[in-house]
Parts: structure tokens; C-alpha cells; sequence
């Protein structure tokens, strides 16, 4: 969310439009960015004639399948609740980040009363370059793991992505790069025979050249709703892997990587069809150069940044 609100209002400043956090302010327009507990103060804004858009990203939902502490298992629910409510009594307009977001929303919580658009989100195709320097190693294929956190309840996607590893280390040298949260007890479970680093959580300035210095990458989240990580690795040329859940399949088209078929069912996050994954993996491996120029062919026809803010600013400021 932090990384979108930088880059949302750069592109709104460089088109000259103002922008405040104060919702007493007369602006025209409010976006708000999943759900806030200042509802008095929108509730105010929205009586003044501000026009009153909620962005909305996925449902919280592991918490209702696996037990994952009760403090996660209350801010979940709690965040539902929220924003589900703005949802329901605030907004004039709704943006969902991708169609499967959209269809989950209504699925669970019915249709929104208030028109409702998808704006898939967007990158700056500058920063996030095949074009700068990298450390991609000769001697071996690495395979990272991107996400804002692997611990505790979502560390399912970690171990998967090792059996991955396994599995193509029969035919290619291969080490796993992790960068995200990752708890220690997640990291002594975690048993191979091909190297894995964890790097924790690093600067975004130094995305890019990681994603770089890589071979492909594994999307870990289960349902990913629209995991921007996907999207910056697409960016930088780098193919991504993965199982048909979540807006996958709308991110990573043709050669861009290979989606598979999960192979049991995502929503009780039973166990996904590894072998299935490792064999379609194998022709991105071979097949690096092919795969780097189509990743970014479809970072660039959908994923740009200008794209993305002349989208929202429709949405938000025209009739």
C-alpha cells in the first residue's frame, strides 16, 4: 500500500493535480486505499460533495482455514469488517486491482451499490528495467521468493517453492533466494538439500537489482489478488512461475512465465501439484532469453505506471 501511495502521487504531481491527506481539506475527490478508521471525517467529506473512491485489494481469508495466532486471526477479521463496511455505506465509486478481486468482493459480500472499475496496478518501467546491472550467477539457477511476509499462518508458499527447487535440481544446479519477512521457527523447519538464503526485508531501491539477479521467480501466495511483486518482476524481465489461483493468470500471459493448474483446492490450501509446476518450469530455465523478452513485453503493454494513474484519475475527477 505504501509502495502504490509513493508512486500514485509522483504520477499526480508530475500531471500538476494537488494532493492532501487531510480529509477536512475541499478536495474533489478522496481515494481511499482499503479501509481507514476516520469514518466521521469521510462520512463529512462525502455530505461536502467529495467524490468518494475505495481501492480494494483481496478478503482476508487464511485465518478462516488454518489457525494463525489469535492477534492475525482478529486484525483479519476486523480489517474485513471495515472495509467492507466503507464498501457498502461511503463509496460513489469502487476500484478492484484485478477481475478476480472484483468477482471475489461480490461473490462474499455481494455487488457494490456504486459503479465499480478494475485497474490492474502499475509500475514505473524505468526503475524496474532488464537494462541495469545485475549478479545474476553462471554457475546456477536462482529462484526467488518475493513477498511482504512468509511467516507464521503464510508460510506455506516458502515450502513449496523449496520442493520446486528439489525437484528441478535433478537436471539444473539451483539455490532458492527468499526476501520477506520469515520467522526463525518457519526457517528451522525449513530442511533441503539445495541452498536457500533468507535476506529478510530489504530497501525497495534494491528490488530491481535483485529481481535482476535472478532466473525465474515462484509466486508464493495462495489466491494472490494482485501481488505487485509479480508485476515488478515482469518489469525487470523475469519470468515468473506459479499455480492457477488468484489473479495469476491475468498478470503472467504467454511466455511471460508458466501458470499451471493448481491440482487440489487453493481456498483450503490443500497441497498443490509441485511435479506438474517443475516440469513447465524446466522450459523457462532452458529457455531464458525467450522468456526474459516476453516478460517484459507484458510488463510494458499492461503494467505501466502512467497507464495505471491516467486510469485512476478518470475514476476519480471525471464524470
Amino acid at each position: 500500500m505504501a509502495s502504490f501511495r509513493l508512486k500514485f502521487e509522483q504520477g499526480l504531481h508530475a500531471r500538476g493535480v494537488e494532493v492532501t491527506h487531510d480529509l477536512s481539506t475541499g478536495a474533489d475527490a478522496t481515494l481511499v486505499l482499503a479501509g481507514t478508521r476516520s469514518m466521521i471525517p469521510l462520512r463529512k467529506a462525502r455530505q461536502r460533495g467529495q467524490r468518494i473512491v475505495q481501492r480494494l485489494d483481496g478478503i482476508n481469508w487464511v485465518q478462516r482455514v488454518r489457525w494463525t495466532g489469535l492477534r492475525y486471526h482478529i486484525r483479519a477479521e476486523y480489517g474485513n469488517a471495515i472495509l467492507s463496511f466503507i464498501r457498502a455505506r461511503f463509496t460513489d465509486r469502487v476500484i478492484y486491482q484485478s477481475q478476480f478481486i472484483r468477482k471475489w468482493w461480490e461473490e462474499w459480500y455481494g455487488v457494490a451499490k456504486a459503479p465499480a472499475s478494475v485497474i490492474i496496478n502499475g509500475v514505473d518501467l524505468q526503475t524496474y528495467t532488464p537494462d541495469d546491472a545485475h549478479d545474476r550467477p553462471a554457475d546456477r539457477f536462482q529462484l526467488l521468493l518475493l513477498e511482504g511476509s512468509l511467516a507464521g499462518g503464510l508460510n506455506s508458499g516458502l515450502f513449496y517453492a523449496v520442493s520446486l527447487a528439489e525437484k528441478l535440481s535433478a537436471k539444473f544446479p539451483m539455490e532458492v533466494v527468499v526476501a520477506g519477512k520469515v520467522d526463525d521457527a518457519t526457517q528451522r523447519k525449513l530442511q533441503s538439500n539445495v541452498p536457500v538464503k533468507f535476506l529478510g526485508t530489504i530497501p525497495r531501491e534494491k528490488i530491481p537489482h535483485l529481481i535482476r539477479s535472478s532466473h525465474l521467480m515462484y509466486s508464493a501466495e495462495v489466491n494472490p489478488p494482485c501481488p505487485n511483486a509479480v508485476i515488478e518482476a515482469l518489469a525487470c524481465g523475469l519470468p515468473v512461475v506459479g499455480f492457477d489461483s488468484g489473479s495469476l493468470k491475468e498478470l503472467v500471459t504467454g511466455d511471460a512465465g508458466r501458470i499451471v493448474p493448481y491440482g487440489g483446492n487453493p481456498w483450503k490450501l490443500e497441497t498443490p501439484d509441485i511435479s506438474a509446476l517443475a516440469d513447465s518450469a524446466q522450459d523457462v530455465l532452458t529457455k531464458q532469453d525467450q522468456f526474459r523478452a516476453a516478460a517484459r513485453m507484458r510488463a510494458e503493454s499492461a503494467f505501466g505506471l502512467d497507464q495505471m494513474v491516467d486510469a485512476y484519475l478518470k475514476v476519480l475527477l471525471e464524470d
